[in-house]
This record gives C-alpha cells, sequence and structure tokens, in this order.
C-alpha cells in the first residue's frame, strides 16, 4: 500500500501542474469570450454549437497531450525527421485537397474541408518543425564541439535549409502570416543555438533593412510595382494600408480592425461587463478575440490575460532549466517562440500595433487546429518534467 501511494506521489510530481493551471484558465477565458461573440453574432442553436464544439477541441488537444507526455527525449528524437516529412506531405497535399470556400474567401489554400470539418496542417506542422530543427541543432553541434565561425555558418546554412520547404509551401499557400510564425520560431532557435553574434547581428541587420525596404516600397506607388514583381498580392497591400491609416477606410478593407480597436476602447478600465457586447467585430470568435475580452473585461482583464500567458512561459522555462536537457532545451525554445509571436501578434493587430495576419491567440480563439498545434507544443514541454532526464545528448552516442 506504502508502495503504491509513493508511486502516485512520484507521478504526480511529475506533472508540470503550473502549466495546466494557466492554459485551463485560458481556456476558460475562451470558452467564455467564444460563448460571448457567438452569443451576439449567431442564433442560439449556434451558439451552443460552437461553444460545444470548441469544448470538443479541448479534450482533443488535452488526450494530445497525455499522448505525447509518454514519449521521452530517445523517442522525440527518433519521430522528428518521421513528423517533419509527414507535416511537408500534408502541406503539399493541402494545395491541391484545399477547401475551395476557404479559398473564394481568403485566397488562401491552407484549408482541408472533409465532411464538413476544416483543418489547417500548417498548424501541427509548427511542432513537427521544432522537433526537427533541435534535432539539427544538436547533431551539428555534437559533430562540432569545438565552436568557429566556419561551422557557425555550417549550421546557419542547415537550419535554413530545412526551413526553405517550409517556406515554399506556405508561399504557394498565400499564408503569409503562418509564414511568420515559422520564421519567428526559425529567429528564436538561431539565438540560442551558439551561433556567434559575428553572424547574427550583420544578419539581422541585413532582415531589418529589408524589411524597412519593403515597408518603404508599400507606400509609392512605384514602389508597389516592383513588390508585385516579387509575389507580393494586393490583399497584403491593402492590410498594411488599413494598419498605417485605420480611420481610412472604415467601411471596408479597415472595418474589422477600426471596429476591433472601439471594442476594445469601450471596455475602458474595467470593461463593460460579460456578455454585454455593443460594438460588433467581424471574426471576432477566432483572429480578433481579444477585441472582446477588450471589450467585457477591460484593460485590467486584458492586463490578466497577458499575465497568464507571461506565467505560462516562465513554467516553460523553469522546467527547460530544470531538466537540464540540451535537446528538450531547443525544443522548448521553439514552443515558447510559437506561443509568444502568437500572442504579440493577435494582440498587436487587435489594437492597431501591427497589421492583420489572422494569426489566432493560442487556447482562446475558437478554431482546432490552432488549438492541436500550441496543445501538442504543450505535450512536449510537459515531457520534460514528467521524464525528467539530466543526460546531454553529446555525452550520449545512443541518440547519434
Amino acid at each position: 500500500m506504502d508502495t503504491s501511494r509513493r508511486t502516485s506521489k512520484d507521478d504526480q510530481s511529475r506533472i508540470d501542474w503550473g502549466i495546466i493551471f494557466c492554459v485551463l484558465m485560458l481556456a476558460c477565458i475562451g470558452l467564455a469570450s467564444i460563448y460571448v461573440a457567438a452569443t451576439h453574432d449567431s442564433s442560439a442553436t449556434s451558439v451552443l454549437r460552437q461553444v460545444i464544439s470548441q469544448l470538443v477541441w479541448y479534450v482533443i488537444g488535452i488526450v494530445a497531450v497525455v499522448v505525447i507526455m509518454q514519449f521521452d527525449s530517445e523517442q522525440l528524437w527518433k519521430v522528428a525527421p518521421i513528423v517533419y516529412w509527414g507535416g511537408i506531405a500534408l502541406l503539399a497535399s493541402v494545395l491541391v485537397l484545399y477547401s475551395r470556400a476557404y479559398y473564394a474567401n481568403t485566397g488562401a489554400k491552407s484549408w482541408f474541408s472533409i465532411f464538413g470539418l476544416t483543418f489547417q496542417p500548417s498548424e501541427v506542422m509548427k511542432p513537427a518543425y521544432i522537433l526537427m530543427m533541435a534535432r539539427v541543432i544538436v547533431q551539428h553541434n555534437d559533430n562540432y564541439p569545438i565552436r568557429t565561425v566556419r561551422s557557425d555558418w555550417l549550421l546557419l546554412g542547415k537550419m535554413i535549409l530545412w526551413t526553405i520547404p517550409v517556406a515554399i509551401l506556405l508561399k504557394l499557400q498565400n499564408d503569409f502570416g503562418t509564414m511568420l510564425v515559422f520564421f519567428a520560431i526559425l529567429g528564436g532557435l538561431i539565438i540560442v543555438s551558439g551561433i556567434t553574434w559575428r553572424i547574427i547581428l550583420p544578419s539581422m541587420i541585413a532582415i531589418f533593412g529589408v524589411a524597412g525596404t519593403a515597408l518603404a516600397l508599400v507606400i509609392p506607388e512605384a514602389g508597389r510595382r516592383i513588390l508585385e514583381k516579387v509575389g507580393f498580392q494586393a490583399y497584403q497591400f491593402s492590410r498594411v494600408d488599413t494598419w498605417l491609416h485605420p480611420s481610412a477606410d472604415t467601411s471596408n478593407q479597415g472595418y474589422q480592425l477600426w471596429q476591433s480597436m472601439k471594442a476594445i476602447g469601450s471596455g475602458g478600465i474595467f470593461g463593460t461587463g460579460f456578455n454585454q457586447s455593443h460594438v460588433y467585430v467581424p471574426v471576432r470568435e477566432s483572429d480578433m478575440i481579444f477585441s472582446v475580452i477588450g471589450e467585457n473585461f477591460g484593460f485590467i482583464g486584458s492586463c490578466i490575460l497577458i499575465l497568464l500567458y507571461f506565467l505560462l512561459i516562465y513554467q516553460m522555462i523553469k522546467v527547460t532549466f530544470d531538466t537540464r536537457n540540451v535537446f528538450y532545451a531547443y525544443i522548448s525554445t521553439g514552443v515558447i517562440m510559437m506561443i509568444l509571436f502568437h500572442v504579440f501578434e493577435n494582440v498587436g493587430m487587435s489594437v492597431g500595433l501591427l497589421p492583420l495576419t489572422g494569426i489566432p491567440l493560442p487556447f482562446v480563439s475558437a478554431g482546432g487546429s490552432a488549438l492541436i498545434g500550441n496543445m501538442i507544443g504543450i505535450g512536449l514541454i510537459m515531457s520534460m518534467q514528467y521524464h525528467n532526464k539530466s543526460y546531454m545528448f553529446g555525452e550520449d552516442k545512443e541518440f547519434s
């Protein structure tokens, strides 16, 4: 009896309840916000269906977390190439089997539609990409224990090489917002990979220079013609116009952003109160869910939401340091960058600080694809403490 009790306590100590608390709180906020959005935008039947549908996705996500927690670092190391190429296959197949209805509305070929259910494969590709990149970095550093500028350039080339297939397929899908998430993950992993700042700093200056030049070219008509020749689309120009001048066209392209800013502004410090909505915001149950939180719960409620995300990130970092496993460290960095960028971009675009990209708010926005992708990331983090291996890959030839 004592042995069984001790085993039960040991199992519980291997589970990070801090991460679970943060995710559950975000899920509760998400369900409440979806209920508010659906109540004011849909029929009574549709409200119940949307809330139950999201609840089902949460249950599926929890199952995904429990399953992934069973994989230790050895198993994750072995499956990394499999899930990466499986994700690439999904990204390629959606170019043929994409939802025609979604393409007609958005111009993006990024969603499957099967028996009425839609799914975005790029969301599950994110954790697969993180796993593969972590493996590439660890393998390289194991092969080059003495770091040189040449070996660092080689590592950077490998990381970019594994990113190119993802970037090309997302470009063909016209999904620039999701591509930015992968670039954010890549940037975070490059910084922690050990590559010298003599390479990183000039590269960052060059990237910001290109981005600044592209933004400068968007403003004049002649510049736009140049950008069109390198693949920029009309809808991307309109999003930049909306971002730079949100009040210039509040009845057409800028309507969604303008309404979101009005809703958040109307919430004031303490909000209008739960389920008290006076400003209509298109697609507020998913991409613009922050406008619901800002309107109903005000500045205080919005700060609590952001504080929960910071607490979640802190718990992830703490677990990473506790495990002292370099492979897990890179996985954790990728997951943290994925969630951070989602939060930064979604909140930023909702208040007009960043252009609209259609990136959802993690664990809060309606939709199953993004939720499953984020829950897989949580499962990878939870696996760290659950197995809690303290060896370093460079010292264990079994993973080579």
